[in-house]
């Protein structure tokens, strides 16, 4: 049975519930963090001194930081299809789940997402959401031409990869903002919401985040 320590609502923790369940893994969720508290607590900071969600722990080891919680899952009960055991396949899976961490969520969250949800509505700087969503396109057309025909970054089955970006896709649609035309992406996220493990854990309804919810 693998503890998880967080909110439903957390894109972070959303990458693990995502990944447990497509992994099919027993698992008893914790709410932690933002309106449930308890991330501040000394028990909790024994697991991650950053007082940050996620946190699993699986018999006795404990694991923070969401990408990393997703690689042990996939490296401890994924298949090779879910992670592959080759170097270089993994490599090239890992390449685009780097790229996504470290590129594209910066900006779906940070300039978009907390701005248009997290953010005093009259405070809203309308210019520089559109430099934001601007900045994305380009983003978007790297992972429309990666993902072609698809289905999935890897080829025929979902990858951790598939984990690390699928999460965002769901934001990233639901948010108003101008977005380019990306049919392949469009027909991939389609692909990830008909999934029933895309549709409990990923498409949850983020508006007790939202300004002057709590």
């Amino acid at each position: 049975m693998i503890e998880v320590f967080g909110r439903p609502t957390s894109s972070n923790v959303q990458i693990v519930m995502w990944a447990i369940a497509e992994l099919d893994l027993p698992y008893l969720r914790h709410d932690i963090g933002h309106n449930f508290g308890g991330n501040q607590t000394d028990e909790f900071r024994a697991m991650n001194p950053n007082g940050l969600v996620p946190v699993i722990r699986d018999d006795q080891r404990t694991v923070f930081e969401s990408a990393a919680i997703l690689r042990y899952l996939a490296a401890a009960y994924g298949s090779d299809n879910f992670y592959p055991r080759n170097a270089g396949m993994r490599a090239e899976l890992d390449m685009w789940a780097e790229w996504i961490k470290t590129t594209f969520t910066p900006i779906v969250l940070g300039r978009l997402f907390y701005p248009l949800v997290r953010r005093d509505p009259a405070l809203i700087d309308q210019n520089a959401i559109s430099a934001a969503a601007n900045d994305l396109k380009p983003l978007i057309m790297m992972l429309e031409r990666r993902i072609g025909d698809g289905p999935y970054l890897g080829g025929d089955d979902i990858s951790f990869a598939d984990i690390m970006i699928g999460h965002l896709l769901f934001r990233y649609y639901v948010l108003d903002f101008e977005k380019i035309e990306a049919p392949a992406v469009w027909d991939y996220y389609q692909r990830l919401c008909a999934r029933p493990a895309y549709q409990k854990h990923i498409m949850v309804d983020f508006e007790s985040l939202r300004w002057g919810s709590e």
